[in-house]
């Protein structure tokens, strides 16, 4: 098989792995909800999650402040309005408005819940030693919310450039562990 270059530019659409997200973020009266696909498990219990915002997006400065959030994670069905979502700054518009998105109440953070998103992971910023130079924050799960479904979740996989991957398959491969 013949290799051929591939844009260091684009590697990260290699590497995307794990679903695009709606993070909410609530500091004083303001609130806000931005569309983020840079995140990572880092740890399982208690389950850490690295999380790469820019310091451009006005969620930046909310969780900055706030030192807490929501990852909600939504399916193919809200594809289109994560999308929109990370197309708009929440500076001056609320988002949950704009978007005919319903928030409820967490039950250990002040930023909402996205009741339309089938997760919802409620988050507390425990490390911010790499804020400052990778604009990475290391959250802590402290509450988790999933709605029962009986298929498996159609998530959306950001590849870049407008495109997606829809996850909801699986495979086993359970037989051949040992």
């Amino acid at each position: 098989m013949k290799k051929r270059k591939f844009p260091l530019s684009k590697v990260f659409s290699l590497l995307q792995s794990g679903p695009t997200v709606m993070v909410s973020t609530t500091l004083k009266d303001k609130t806000n909800i931005m569309t983020m696909s840079w995140h990572m498990m880092m740890e399982f219990e208690p389950p850490l999650v690295g999380c790469i915002i820019s310091e451009q997006n006005y969620s930046f400065e909310l969780l900055k402040k706030s030192k807490e959030c929501v990852i909600n994670i939504p399916t193919v069905e809200l594809a289109d309005k994560t999308v929109r979502c990370g197309n708009m700054s929440g500076r001056n518009q609320d988002k949950f408005q704009k978007l005919a998105l319903s928030s409820l109440a967490a039950s250990m953070v002040k930023a909402p819940l996205i009741a339309e998103c089938y997760a919802n992971l409620e988050c507390k910023v425990v490390d911010t030693r790499m804020t400052n130079k990778y604009n990475m924050f290391v959250l802590e799960v402290v509450q988790a919310w999933i709605t029962p479904m009986k298929e498996k979740p159609r998530t959306i996989h950001h590849l870049g450039g407008g495109e997606f991957l829809v996850g909801g398959e699986t495979v086993s491969y359970r037989s051949r562990m040992k």
